[in-house]
């Protein structure tokens, strides 16, 4: 079986190492506490539910009472399910709808305090401790690519909390692989989502999207490389995955060490990253005033940081879609709700920090 590994390539400009890594199968590097005898990974998830589709396709045949008691009963069961997707719907709408009218009326005060602070330039009342862009030609303005991207993680969070509601009620009714199958390619592909948004974000400003200011505090507490380190999430998940076989504790156990090495890898290149920024940024004598080369040189230096951030989300969205295939579909399904409702659980701690009583000093 094939393995992650991961390589760092020498860039002739940059003169750093960038972190290249390739998952496919994992499964050559041997976890400690596994057996090496074991039998190679297989991490494809074959189909279980044909027969359970073919007797849903062809019908079953019974007594003619039982028949129309089932008839019966299934529209009710179609019709509550349909009132409850369109009450939640029409939430959702509610929801959207106040958040893009917060988010217009918060851009709108940032405009008016932008010009504000124009006209109290113009008036020379304005004494900033810091750099006076307006002198070098240029003034910091609203990006409009990440206040878009603002608004549609808001939404996007918004059909998160409906998705996981919707997993727990098909777990909780037992519904079949099949049905349940479908929810767990929507909550992947929502993940994939988020992944293309913010590699949109990082290119209109990878500075916003590493500072984590649109995540919550808590979730910022455990940033790494603009989101979650995917070896940390597998140690949460796994207890709640719970029964699992051997053969799938030896995969994850896998699995959780190449994401592993992979991170160290990237971490390293972050870290040869920052210090050749430092030294752009430093090159030449301090106290001149004219530092516009230094700055120009930093900011080439920082067309890495956007393709490290993208192999960062790369690592991330490989790590969910391997263990979707190491598990089996209710497996799977778990594994997802366990994972929306931990990072509710971490937005829900930002907000019980931020408003707990602080006694004065």
């Amino acid at each position: 079986m094939n393995s992650m590994s991961t390589h760092f390539v020498p860039s002739r400009r940059m003169g750093i190492y960038e972190p290249i890594h390739q998952m496919a199968m994992w499964g050559d590097f041997k976890d400690s506490n596994c057996d090496d005898t074991s039998p190679p990974l297989i991490l494809e998830i074959e189909g279980k539910l044909d027969n359970q589709s073919e007797e849903t396709s062809h019908g079953t045949v019974g007594p003619s009472s039982k028949y129309d008691q089932e008839s019966s009963r299934r529209p009710d069961k179609v019709q509550r399910r349909l009132a409850q997707n369109r009450e939640a719907a029409r939430k959702s709408r509610l929801r959207k709808k106040a958040y893009v009218q917060q988010l217009e009326n918060s851009k709108i005060k940032l405009l008016q305090l932008e010009q504000e602070l124009d006209r109290a330039r113009q008036q020379g009342l304005y004494a900033g401790g810091g750099l006076d862009t307006s002198q070098l030609g240029y003034s910091e303005t609203i990006n409009p690519a990440i206040t878009a991207f603002e608004m549609e993680y808001g939404h996007w969070v918004e059909e998160q909390n409906i998705k996981i509601s919707d997993l727990r009620n098909a777990l909780q009714s037992n519904v079949g692989d099949m049905e349940l199958s479908v929810f767990v390619e929507r909550g992947l592909r929502h993940y994939t989502d988020l992944f293309t948004m913010k590699a949109t974000a990082a290119k209109a400003d990878v500075f916003y999207l590493m500072s984590g200011m649109w995540k919550t505090s808590a979730e910022r507490f455990f940033f790494w490389i603009g989101g979650f380190r995917p070896s940390e999430l597998l140690k949460v998940l796994l207890p709640h995955l719970e029964p699992i076989s051997e053969q799938q504790r030896f995969e994850i156990c896998n699995l959780r060490q190449n994401c592993q090495q992979a991170e160290d890898a990237l971490s390293q290149g972050m870290e040869k990253l920052h210090n050749i920024v430092a030294e752009a940024i430093g090159a030449g004598r301090l106290g001149e005033g004219n530092y516009l080369p230094q700055i120009s040189a930093a900011i080439e230096k920082l067309e890495a940081l956007v393709r490290f951030v993208g192999q960062a989300d790369h690592l991330r969205q490989e790590t969910l879609q391997q263990i979707s295939r190491i598990l089996e579909t209710r497996q799977a399904a778990r594994g997802l709700l366990a994972l929306g409702e931990y990072l509710q659980r971490l937005r829900a701690l930002s907000s019980l920090w931020s408003s707990r009583p602080v006694e004065p000093t």
